[in-house]
């Protein structure tokens, strides 16, 4: 895949990722691909080396979504320590770095917008139409339909969300 777009620890983290530029050619031990059943995972993969503070680190291979620069590509930091959030051309990933196996995907597809709100414990994500919130025990809350064609944030603090919708 070329070129991360994003790194953001805002929130403390007991892994480590390496973003590769290839899948290696002889691969580690424990492998993982997000989601399991997609065809032609390899074309623009994201291939990420997860080294979790404790246990095996582990390959995850995370299936593209869209090969565009207008949804999110990168790595953030979560409320829970332990996971780690993939966003791979909008499609995201929720990785347990402990159970590599307990994974979730985003509903969104795509995301269009990720936003880390450590005050609030939240991890945001945005899509053309609705907002969803992750806290470190998982999906907090989700908004009806906001718009029909975009949904951008603003301002975001602890307490409120602003933003515009089409």
């Amino acid at each position: 895949m070329a070129g991360l777009g994003i790194t953001d620890r805002s929130f403390p983290a007991e892994w480590t990722v390496e973003v590769l530029a290839a899948r290696p050619m002889i691969l580690p031990r424990r492998h993982f691909v997000y989601p399991v059943e997609v065809e032609e995972i390899e074309r623009g993969a994201l291939e990420l080396m997860v080294r979790p503070t404790e246990g095996e680190a582990f390959l995850a291979t995370c299936a593209l979504g869209f090969a565009s620069p207008a949804v999110p590509t990168g790595i953030w930091s979560c409320p829970d320590p332990a996971m780690v959030c993939a966003v791979a051309g909008g499609y995201g990933y929720l990785i347990d770095s402990r159970a590599p196996e307990r994974w979730q995907q985003l509903e969104y597809r795509p995301v269009t917008e990720v936003r880390p709100i450590p005050a609030a414990g939240l991890l945001v994500f945005v899509s053309f139409h609705a907002i969803e919130a992750w806290g470190a025990a998982g999906r907090l809350w989700q908004t009806a339909r906001l718009s029909w064609e975009g949904v951008r944030l603003g301002e975001a603090t602890a307490t409120e969300l602003r933003g515009w919708g089409w």
